[in-house]
């Protein structure tokens, strides 16, 4: 009979001080913080240097794990070592003004192409008003306005002469000009005197009148044309005056960007543009320039600003960006409007960058959750990606749920490197949902939560002294390396692990810090580290409280002496938030003449998961094929959780379950000083479960509170040993013997241990010793089968 309790020192495994040669932190240098990611780092260096489409990263790992810190180094590093990508920008575009023009420039040029456009225009504001106030200007143009009055003058006077030669006067009326006959002496003769005139005279004069009416109307038609002809030659003078005002000053330019071509074709626009409408730069230009085309806009210089979308003049290497919030705008961009005369209007200076705009070129980390939460943010970003492009338009737009006119800027061409982060569960949903995820996202990092323990201890120590100097916290002295490194192992649940969850890591950290100020202490000592240890159980522990309260006080039903037929000590654990505790749970069993058929009253009455039921039928099926496989298994049995009132999952109770049906098979009582744990196969091998060291400790603090009487235990899977990092007051009080950690391999040395009975092997035929713990559960079943066969007979009479 195997009933030897564990060893104390297989109940918690210590760190070993003899690998912390420092006194405290402060004496260690710093480490990466990818501690034990060597496979997900691999990943990362492959994704970043792998320059093909689709070959975006995904991240793998819980949120708090140091994830993004991770990939923002290593990002870094990475960007260090490639050029400075391009600047863009966006101009007016003259010819087709709702499609702004989207110009590549060399990194940093963008910053000085817009100071030279912004120069050039404060130049030209000052250099075409001279040019048109000059005396050169003045006097051309005058000539040409007074050649044109002197023209007009000169007809003008040819006719009038014309008229005097005939005794006809030329008069200006209100209404337009008018003929008069007149005396020789020049003075106009009434209507009476002219009615005196013989006919002939009358009739001479009134030809000669038409004569002179009609000279009048094609003078009066050529008019016009001659304006025409000044108002052409006044400008082509300003067109001449302003070409050599403009294109001194912008012949530089052209010349400076010759060599890029995009540079080059805008550049001639804005001097044409100039040219046509030099009247802006002028003050007062609707009145010195009647004729030309005037602004509609207030500012008329807006046209040649520059909206510079990407500056990279302060950058040294390929930009890395990171999005807190990546919604639709933030990372395609956006298109303002401002308010102006009662509508909203908008134009290529409102054109705004967003994230794939500023890491074009370079990398851009997401947090795949959050991304996913913003409305048609994924499907903006895979649609940029699969396009090569960035398009910036309105979501309302690109939903097509307005018609109204807006801009179209061109789009730029995409070349960015994605590197999402977040959680394995959302990787793995969108490489089952989403079909167009892994032509996108070819390469997955998965981080661990947990590092090998052996011969770990000093760079984790590094890790801990690097985490304590970026928080600027106190440094850990040698003691307290040693007691954060053996706590780690224990919220991993696993003695041979350390966690590398960094924000519990500087939780932990920063809250010893806080306790080793309160107790005056210049470093972190191992007292501070266990304070700040208890104080957050402390604050989490209430439900724990009153649960367990509820068991001292008898209103949850736990006996921990004597022993009862059908009845066992299962345990169970509950997770609130961060905070988990073991729970003793009464299991009970009953069983009687029946068809072979286990009846777990938890699945019966939909309070119990699938996984349970499993567990179940599994052990079912061990007791029919060990004990019925030659013979009928002619039992009923009942199985259920007393006094539970929620959900039932899991199968780490069905080692439990099983030992309580045998026991009310066999009517052999088990020991309830024992509670325990464990999975059962369908061969009687106990399977490991997790959350060992709280079911076990949940168990000590019931049997503490109702007292301690040295036989009370926890029986576990073997193959939890490894597991085993106990509270300290659970290892001393196994040392004192007034604990006991039992560790079994199969259900027999399970039984051994809650009856005190030897279990029995099968001989070659299969049976029983008689006097042992199988040997009853066969003797029992064969009498329910002679049972059954009776009673079959007695109901074919």
């Amino acid at each position: 009979m195997k009933n030897t309790p564990l060893a104390p020192t297989k109940l918690y495994k210590p760190c070993n001080i003899g690998h912390l040669t420092f006194d405290s932190t402060t004496e260690l240098e710093d480490i990466e913080i990818t501690v034990g990611q060597e496979r997900a780092m691999d990943a990362i260096k492959f994704g970043i240097r792998i320059h093909k489409n689709g070959y975006n990263i995904f991240a793998m790992a819980p949120a708090g794990t140091g994830t993004l810190t991770a990939v923002r180094q290593l990002v870094e590093h990475e960007a260090s070592r490639q050029a400075i990508p391009s600047d863009w920008c966006y101009v007016h575009n003259f010819r087709q003004p709702a499609i702004p023009l989207a110009i590549q420039l060399q990194a940093g040029q963008g910053k000085t192409f817009k100071a030279d456009m912004e120069e050039l225009i404060d130049e030209l504001s000052v250099a075409i008003p001279i040019a048109f106030e000059g005396d050169g200007y003045r006097s051309r143009a005058g000539e040409i306005e007074s050649q044109s009055r002197q023209r007009e003058i000169n007809e003008f006077s040819e006719l009038r002469d014309s008229a005097a030669n005939a005794h006809i006067m030329l008069s200006e009326t209100p209404t337009g000009y008018s003929f008069t006959p007149a005396t020789e002496e020049n003075q106009e003769i009434s209507p009476e005197e002219f009615n005196k005139l013989d006919k002939d005279k009358q009739h001479e004069i009134q030809q000669a009148i038409i004569g002179l009416q009609e000279r009048l109307t094609q003078l009066l038609k050529k008019f016009p044309t001659w304006r025409k002809e000044a108002k052409r030659k006044l400008q082509a003078l300003n067109r001449e005056t302003a070409e050599l005002a403009v294109n001194h000053s912008i012949d530089e330019l052209i010349e400076k960007y010759a060599k890029q071509p995009a540079m080059l074709a805008y550049l001639q626009d804005v001097q044409k543009n100039i040219i046509d409408h030099v009247g802006d730069f002028i003050p007062h230009g609707e009145k010195m320039f009647p004729f030309m085309e005037m602004p509609q806009e207030s500012d008329p210089f807006k046209r040649y600003r520059v909206n510079l979308m990407v500056d990279l003049s302060d950058k040294k290497s390929a930009p890395v960006v990171y999005e807190d919030h990546p919604n639709y705008s933030n990372l395609l961009g956006r298109i303002d409007h401002q308010a102006y005369m009662g509508s909203l209007v908008t134009d290529f200076t409102m054109i705004k960058p967003g994230d794939l705009h500023k890491a074009n070129g370079g990398y851009l980390i997401l947090d795949a959750r959050k991304l996913l939460f913003q409305p048609y943010a994924w499907e903006t970003l895979k649609r940029t990606l699969q396009a090569g492009e960035i398009r910036v338009e309105s979501l309302e737009r690109a939903l097509s749920l307005i018609s109204t006119s807006s801009l179209e800027p061109q789009p730029i061409p995409l070349n960015v490197k994605i590197i999402l982060c977040g959680d394995p569960l959302i990787y793995y949903l969108l490489s089952e949902y989403d079909p167009d995820f892994h032509d996108l996202f070819k390469v997955a990092a998965d981080f661990d939560h947990a590092v090998a323990r052996e011969d770990a201890s000093l760079n984790y120590a590094r890790l801990l002294a690097t985490i304590a100097r970026n928080e600027k916290l106190r440094p850990l002295s040698q003691n307290a390396v040693a007691r954060v490194i053996e706590h780690s192992s224990r919220m991993t649940g696993d003695a041979e692990k350390l966690l590398i969850h960094l924000r519990s890591i500087k939780d932990l950290l920063t809250e010893a810090d806080y306790w080793a100020a309160d107790n005056g202490h210049p470093h972190i000592t191992n007292s501070d580290v266990q304070q700040a240890i208890d104080h957050k159980i402390h604050r989490l522990d209430k439900i724990r409280e009153k649960l367990y309260e509820n068991i001292h006080r008898g209103t949850v039903l736990i006996d921990t002496e004597g022993k009862v037929t059908g009845q066992i000590n299962a345990l169970s654990i509950l997770q609130l938030g961060e905070f988990s505790f073991g729970q003793p749970s009464r299991i009970t069993a009953t069983t009687r003449l029946g068809s072979g058929k286990v009846v777990d009253i938890e699945r019966e009455t939909e309070l119990g998961g699938a996984i349970h039921s499993k567990g179940v039928l599994i052990l079912s099926s061990f007791i029919a094929s060990r004990y019925s496989r030659t013979s009928p298994f002619s039992i009923a049995a009942s199985l259920v959780f007393e006094q539970s009132y929620g959900f039932v999952e899991g199968d780490s109770a069905s080692l439990a379950e099983l030992c309580a049906i045998l026991s009310s098979i066999a009517q052999v009582p088990l020991r309830q000083d024992l509670a325990i744990t464990g999975s059962v196969n369908q061969l009687g091998h106990v399977q490991p479960i997790g959350g060992v060291n709280e079911k076990i400790e949940g168990f000590f603090d019931i049997c503490v509170k109702k007292g301690l009487t040295g036989t009370q235990g926890v029986i576990i899977p073997e193959t939890n040993i490894k597991h085993l990092m106990l509270r300290w007051d659970v290892v001393h009080a196994a040392e004192n013997h007034q604990f006991n950690i039992y560790a079994v391999a199969t259900v027999d040395e399970a039984l051994e241990l809650l009856t005190g009975m030897d279990a029995g092997a099968a001989n070659e035929q299969g049976i029983y010793p008689p006097e042992s713990f199988n040997g009853q559960i066969a003797a029992q079943l064969q009498h329910f089968t002679m049972l059954k066969k009776d009673f079959d007979k007695k109901s074919e009479l």
